[in-house]
């Protein structure tokens, strides 16, 4: 069996509090602090998401202008990265929190998976002791790969980093912190019929997919999780997270940038599908994965200069 975990989230840019740090216990309190873990809506805030969304949908993006997007997909990626360079995404050094199982194995100080409750475990579930093959869609110009490699001095460690845009591979393979023995980086298409990889199928121990499921057309979605399933080993797993329904940056969608239902084009041409658990569970379990975890990770984020509250 291989399993899923994921972590998903309505807004992205942040930093894991300590465990029981940011939950909001008391109304009152909520400018005290920037940002607020695990806040749960009311049925007006629901309500109010959904009108939201159907405003911004109701008139959708031309036949032609999506076909258009869809044949410069790679093009509109490599300006992207040739204009950002390595600037525009920060390494994700909470990657050893939320997701533990890509922590080195020879730290003796074992990273917590935390809980949106505030509870906090140690528990990996990637079995064995060997050598361990990782796998990253959408590597982009490594801010994944980098804190492992920088923190693990395992000499048996695999990674495999892999992208659509050309440019940013180019950008990770120069980085003075790519160590070739290590990682193996190359161009993929992941909504490809058929996968050009450099390791056999029932060969991976992780697959590793942030943001990176929502840019791809929800048509081809299920093929890409067909595919993972297909390169994990029995008892391997995939390590999943991204936009969440009603995130923010979906609310802020002006009218005409929606392709399809809860699928957006954003300004630079690049594309953004925004998920439900039952979405993820269904498209993972229809692969053939067993699901080990799936939690929204819902943050408030405050104003408190000018009063806000951004769900």
């Amino acid at each position: 069996r291989r399993h899923f975990c994921h972590d998903y989230e309505f807004t992205r840019h942040r930093k894991k509090p300590r465990v029981g740090e940011r939950f909001l216990r008391d109304p009152e309190r909520v400018f005290d602090f920037n940002t607020w873990d695990n806040v749960e809506w009311d049925e007006a805030q629901e309500r109010t998401a959904l009108e939201s969304v159907q405003k911004n949908s109701t008139v959708k993006m031309t036949d032609e202008a999506a076909e258009r997007l869809e044949r410069e997909a790679d093009a509109n990626w490599d300006k992207f990265y040739g204009v950002h360079q390595n600037r525009f995404f920060k390494d994700r050094h909470w990657l050893f929190t939320e997701f533990p199982e890509l922590a080195p194995r020879n730290s003796r100080d074992a990273p917590e998976r935390v809980y949106p409750e505030g509870t906090a475990g140690r528990e990996v579930c990637v079995p064995g002791e060997g050598p361990r093959t990782i796998f990253e869609i959408g590597s982009g110009v490594g801010n994944t790969v980098f804190p492992i490699l920088k923190y693990s001095v395992e000499e048996d460690l695999k990674i495999y980093a892999s992208d659509f845009s050309r440019q940013a591979i180019q950008i990770l393979k120069e980085s003075k912190e790519f160590d070739g023995k290590r990682c193996e980086a190359f161009v993929l298409d992941a909504t490809a019929d058929r996968w050009e990889v450099p390791f056999e199928e029932s060969s991976v121990d992780i697959v590793v997919l942030i943001f990176v499921l929502s840019a791809i057309d929800p048509d081809r979605m299920q093929h890409v999780a067909n595919q993972i399933y297909k390169y994990l080993k029995p008892g391997g797993l995939l390590l999943l997270r991204d936009y969440g329904r009603y995130d923010l940056a979906q609310l802020r969608f002006k009218s005409g940038r929606c392709l399809k239902e809860n699928f957006y084009s954003r300004g630079d041409g690049t594309f953004v599908y925004f998920f439900t658990q039952e979405d993820l569970r269904k498209l993972f379990e229809t692969a053939g994965l067993v699901e080990e975890q799936n939690i929204v990770d819902r943050r408030l984020q405050v104003n408190r200069g000018r009063m806000l509250k951004m769900y």
